[in-house]
């Protein structure tokens, strides 16, 4: 195989909005993020991935693009985000672009020619679609934000028509059937790679393909969510077939023509599924991260369930793709809260961090991880901006719930817990902001920032930095075979990652409770303890006691 640059990289996601803000408008900008490039650094990281940064109206916290190729004022100008560029690069950090291929703002230019007249030259750069003979909406498709009557459809009194949305509809679906669209996407892609940007993330890259005819689904709605009769069904868009005509032919026009890195946000990508995206001679996308280990729905990781996954996913790095490693992002809640404890919110937070940093992939950090960032539920619904949240107390309110089950609903799964601010100290408002910040601070911010971390002997932060030295020094983290062991224990996870040079062995408890454990004669070679997560002497031997949250590197 091919060695790329990002085969061994060290990534980190900046959500900008809630990143640093340097102007006090409340508002993370990009010379808020130039200003910490140099933690990032420190941290070990070399690739950042920007969370959309486009002009837009922030419907959707920048996934709704009214221009591709302009920065949104809130964050900055195109000369900021070449200075934050440059600085990057400077200091050995690639950056990686979001992009929102699916749909774009109904305020593009692109929409809002669309929708003036049935023969507009950009009338077919979306989704249009007359009136069933009773008026009503092409299909009984719903969106996936429950907004409005829950419909994917929306009615344009202008045309008579329906336009087509799977998320708001205020974010209208790109019609990629239309090859005149796609020149105009491959132009703004070349535009940012000459620009110096080293890669892109493809939101929901599965759905660009939608199901031909636009059939009726036959799905059971859901009683919670579904509204008013109209099915949220992934089938109608995920997946479709002529999904990966559409990836070639991206590949095809731009990234086999560029070095640039490419992955995608793989919903519905089962590891039978991922090799025909990214295995190299497909010739579509470089890597993907999956859901089947972290989503917004999910609150807890099983070591059974980790392993599973983990063998299932290095099989198809075995074929020669890459995944990327993960367990919270912009979209999900904190993964100390979901997989970890918060009463052990140290310790479990470098848990995580071992073990997704020596699985087998491309680690993601998302900002506040390397400090043990923790969920937040706010008082009202009124605090909360994620339109999933929104939607679902709607729709719950709509269907009988109390205030109290909804929140409880909207508050555990809101992807508002990964978008509070950063924390950088406890200052007012977590040193994120001088103003009033977009969206609240986590209250718990004095106890839990960056600054008083760093200055702990048991810093969540120098564990993430010593587990990226420990990727750069030892190959067999990068390319090495996974092996479990213990493959029975309901809490401690136990595997190898081996290659010609060497073998290194991971035992993590995953519990709050203390455990024994006796491990196989094969695994007892030596054993130089290369990283613990606790302050205590370990060694490795056949019968060992493992507190609580542990997690041990042993060098074989």
């Amino acid at each position: 195989m091919e060695k790329k640059w990002w085969h061994e990289a060290v990534g980190y996601e900046i959500y900008c909005k809630s990143f640093c803000d340097s102007n006090g408008d409340g508002i993370g900008d990009l010379q808020g993020v130039k200003s910490k490039l140099g933690v990032l650094r420190d941290l070990g990281v070399n690739c950042i991935w920007f969370a959309p940064i486009y002009k837009s109206p922030q419907v959707d916290n920048g996934y709704d693009v009214s221009d591709y190729m302009e920065i949104d004022p809130a964050y900055g100008t195109l000369k900021d985000f070449k200075e934050v560029l440059d600085t990057a690069h400077s200091m050995g950090i690639r950056v990686i672009m979001d992009q929102v291929l699916n749909h774009s703002s109904d305020q593009h230019f692109w929409f809002r020619e669309s929708r003036k007249s049935k023969d507009n030259p950009y009338r077919n750069y979306y989704i249009w679609q007359p009136p069933r003979e009773d008026g009503s909406e092409p299909t009984n498709w719903g969106n996936y934000f429950h907004e409005g009557n829950g419909s994917a459809w929306t009615f344009d009194e202008t045309t008579g028509e329906y336009y087509f949305h799977q998320y708001s509809a205020k974010m209208p679906d790109l019609n990629w059937e239309y090859e005149p669209l796609r020149q105009e996407i491959y132009k703004m892609l070349h535009f940012w790679l000459d620009l110096g940007v080293d890669g892109f993330r493809l939101d929901v890259f599965t759905r660009f393909k939608k199901m031909p005819g636009f059939p009726m689904s036959t799905k059971t709605p859901d009683p919670k969510l579904d509204r008013k009769g109209y099915v949220v069904d992934y089938t109608m868009c995920t997946h479709v077939p002529g999904i990966h005509e559409i990836l070639k032919d991206i590949n095809k026009n731009v990234f086999s023509q560029r070095e640039c890195m490419t992955m995608g946000e793989g919903a519905g990508v089962t590891c039978e599924l991922a090799p025909d995206y990214i295995l190299p001679e497909r010739g579509e996308i470089d890597s993907l991260y999956h859901f089947e280990l972290s989503s917004r729905r999910r609150s807890e990781i099983t070591p059974e369930l980790f392993r599973t996954v983990q063998k299932k996913w290095a099989g198809v790095m075995e074929q020669g793709g890459w995944n990327i490693q993960y367990l919270s992002n912009h979209d999900s809640q904190r993964q100390v809260t979901c997989y970890g404890d918060e009463a052990y919110r140290v310790e479990s937070a470098k848990l995580l961090a071992t073990l997704t940093h020596t699985s087998p992939g491309i680690p993601f950090i998302y900002q506040g991880e390397e400090i043990g960032m923790v969920n937040v539920r706010f008082d009202s619904i009124e605090d909360y901006n994620c339109c999933y949240t929104l939607g679902a107390y709607q729709s719950m309110m709509e269907n009988g719930y109390t205030v109290e089950e909804a929140m409880d609903f909207c508050s555990t799964q809101s992807r508002d817990n990964a978008r509070t601010p950063y924390q950088w100290d406890d200052s007012e408002n977590a040193g994120f902001t001088t103003g009033k910040p977009w969206l609240k601070v986590n209250p718990r911010y004095t106890e839990i920032n960056l600054k008083k971390d760093l200055a702990s002997p048991d810093s969540i932060f120098r564990h993430y930095r010593a587990l990226a030295d420990l990727r750069k020094e030892h190959p067999a983290v990068i390319r090495g075979n996974l092996t479990f062991y213990l493959e029975d224990d309901e809490d401690v996870i136990v595997y190898t990652r081996a290659c010609k040079e060497e073998t290194l062995l991971i035992i993590a408890n995953k519990s709050s409770k203390q455990r024994a454990i006796s491990l196989p004669e094969s695994l007892l070679q030596g054993g130089e303890v290369l990283l613990s997560n606790l302050k205590k002497e370990n060694s490795l031997a056949k019968e060992m006691k493992l507190d609580p949250w542990e997690a041990i590197i042993f060098r074989l």
